[in-house]
């Protein structure tokens, strides 16, 4: 039967060749996987995380260091649309005087039913209408029931007024493109604006401000290598801490441990800075040189990246509440 051992002998090479493929394929992925692990090794994990408060889904304007876009966040704890715009739409939606009926829509209905109700009863069912006199009666006790939920309904909403709009106003501008004035870091005119999302304040980033931004890179990334959460809890939010330490913990259980050194800024300006309430948020493009290698706990030798120097563009997100110091609250990689 030549045909059925013809069948299986193609079959049997196009499996070879099938493997063959695959082989090929995992060889050439390989070396990769390993480049970008070792790449995203360092704090961050080369991901995108955190929050830049009403502005988390706006993307921030691109800067001489970081000419291109900036990835989404895959880790935040801000969900998109909260709080946008709620108090102003509500009303629409139902509410207390919503097209569905509502609290106190229900109540007028329920008024003006009463009083129907009590007009059409209160000379027997249907007597008593035919008199000119009770249908006057009738009209007039409708006006009064339509007068009175009226003068109740616009005291609520003026009474109401000033919270939504002030509710609408804290939101945010949302995502969008936002006003910004930029400015190179340590270069000259360090005086960057952004307009505020809460109350269009502007906000001034100062020499000192830089510093402190320089400062935080350099110190966030020796806090990770030394895996000294504490620290972090000083330098960063509590959800970029909640991150860091996830990503430690997958370290510790692979054995292996992150080092980050060298770490040197070559380039920086400001994308955007603004203030929410009374949080001030300023988003800088930094380009650094670092040492990033991961070293295997038991033995210290290097599993990952290198003992040559290497450089990154991020951006970073800094805020700072009153009487506080600058927190890194948001990393975002570029594309």
């Amino acid at each position: 039967m030549p045909g059925i051992w013809e069948t299986n002998m193609n079959f049997s090479q196009r499996s070879r060749s099938l493997f063959k493929t695959i082989a090929v394929v995992l060889a050439l992925a390989l070396p990769t996987a390993l480049a970008i692990s070792s790449a995203d090794a360092r704090v961050g994990g080369g991901m995108s995380s955190g929050s830049r408060g009403s502005r988390t889904y706006s993307a921030p304007p691109s800067t001489t260091t970081a000419p291109g876009s900036t990835s989404q966040f895959n880790r935040t704890y801000t969900q998109p649309g909260a709080g946008m715009n709620s108090a102003a739409t509500a009303p629409a939606r139902g509410g207390l005087f919503g097209r569905g009926g509502g609290f106190l829509g229900g109540l007028a209905a329920g008024f003006l039913g009463a009083g129907l109700l009590g007009m059409l009863f209160g000379g027997g069912l249907f007597g008593g209408l035919g008199g000119l006199s009770s249908i006057l009666g009738l009209i007039i006790q409708i006006v009064l029931v339509v007068v009175v939920v009226r003068l109740a309904m616009s005291w609520w909403q003026r009474r109401h007024t000033p919270q939504a709009a002030y509710a609408n106003a804290d939101a945010g501008t949302g995502p969008g493109p936002q006003p910004n004035y930029r400015s190179g870091l340590g270069g000259g005119g360090l005086g960057g604006f952004g307009f505020g999302a809460a109350n269009n304040a502007p906000l001034e980033i100062k020499p000192g401000d830089y510093e402190a931004f320089e400062r935080l890179l350099g110190d966030v990334q020796a806090a990770w290598s030394n895996e000294d959460v504490a620290k972090l809890h000083t330098l960063a939010t509590p959800e970029m801490v909640s991150y860091f330490e996830q990503d430690l913990g997958q370290n510790r259980s692979r054995n292996v441990v992150n080092k980050v050194t060298d770490v040197k800024l070559l380039q920086g300006d400001l994308a955007e800075a603004w203030r929410e309430g009374e949080t001030d948020y300023a988003t800088v493009a930094l380009r650094f040189a670092l040492t990033d290698k991961t070293l295997d706990r038991t033995t210290g030798a290097v599993v990952a990246g290198s003992e040559q120097p290497g450089e990154a563009t991020e951006v970073w997100t800094f805020a700072r509440r009153p009487n506080g110091s600058w927190e890194l609250s948001a990393i975002q990689q570029t594309n």
